[in-house]
């Protein structure tokens, strides 16, 4: 039997990779992967396991959050949810949904810097699912929101970064704080080709025990996907109509023509030409 490694087989299809970070056309070496192709499988599952244990740099990622909406009262609150480490919040939800007692007691309405209250917006950023995601789009994110915000009137509240957090937990900040709105950035669970997606949830008059159908999410926010500009463009439009309209969830639908349906609109479909 020969030891001569056998030769890649290329995938007819493999001109359609440009299109999808999917993993198709991947080719064959007799009836197996090619080597190169199972180690690109292996790194990216290490990647979203990596992102899913990862510990949010609460200090570090405060200050690109204060450089991007600069003007903000008193400083960036660091929360903290329920579950008590990464363990604990991995094997039980209902905790990342809810604020421990010290966070709490953080936003009850004697402490000097929320005098403010009720705010009009409250900017929650939680890790979620993948801290990764959130160091390296939430920044970035809202210095596109505070772009397109400018010179509106927003009473916004001080930014609140939880650790351990699940989308929930928006409800009781925002109730805490008397915000109209609240908007939780959070990393999304990872996929094997977007370890760094980040999601945007939109809750109009948040109170704890509120379900997913009082909420608009954008998803797959970040530069591979939904870039920040038209998730700044989409969001805005969103807080506009809530406003208006007093209310969110499966009764507000996105109307903003997307960038990928402008470009579709001029070129086609690429399967038909």
């Amino acid at each position: 039997m020969s030891d001569k490694p056998l030769p890649v087989t290329a995938n007819p299809w493999v001109a359609l990779r440009q299109f999808t970070d999917a993993r198709i056309a991947l080719g064959r070496s007799g009836v197996s992967l090619p080597t190169n192709a199972h180690l690109a499988f292996q790194f990216a599952h290490a990647q979203a396991r990596d992102a899913v244990h990862r510990d949010l740099n609460g200090p570090a990622l405060s200050e690109q959050l204060s450089a991007a909406w600069p003007g903000l009262p008193g400083a960036v609150l660091q929360l903290h949810s329920a579950a008590s480490d990464r363990n604990q919040y991995l094997q039980r939800p209902d905790l990342g949904r809810r604020l421990d007692m010290a966070s709490r007691e953080l936003l009850a309405p004697s402490e000097g810097t929320l005098e403010a209250r009720p705010f009009d917006l409250a900017l929650v950023i939680a890790d979620g699912l993948s801290a990764w995601a959130i160091e390296q789009n939430a920044a970035p994110f809202l210095a596109a929101l505070h772009q397109r915000m400018a010179g509106e009137r927003w009473q916004v509240a001080p930014l609140c970064v939880v650790r351990q957090a699940r989308v929930a937990i928006g409800d009781e900040i925002g109730q805490a704080l008397g915000a109209k709105t609240v908007v939780v950035l959070i990393g999304e669970r990872p996929g094997l080709s977007s370890p760094d997606s980040m999601g945007l949830y939109l809750t109009w008059m948040p109170r704890v025990g509120l379900t997913d159908a009082s909420r608009n999410c954008i998803s797959n926010v970040r530069p591979a996907g939904l870039s920040y500009e038209e998730a700044a463009h989409k969001l805005h439009f969103l807080l506009a109509q809530a406003r208006q309209r007093q209310l969110s969830g499966v009764a507000l639908k996105d109307e903003t023509a997307s960038a990928a349906s402008a470009l579709n609109a001029g070129h086609g479909n690429f399967l038909l030409r």
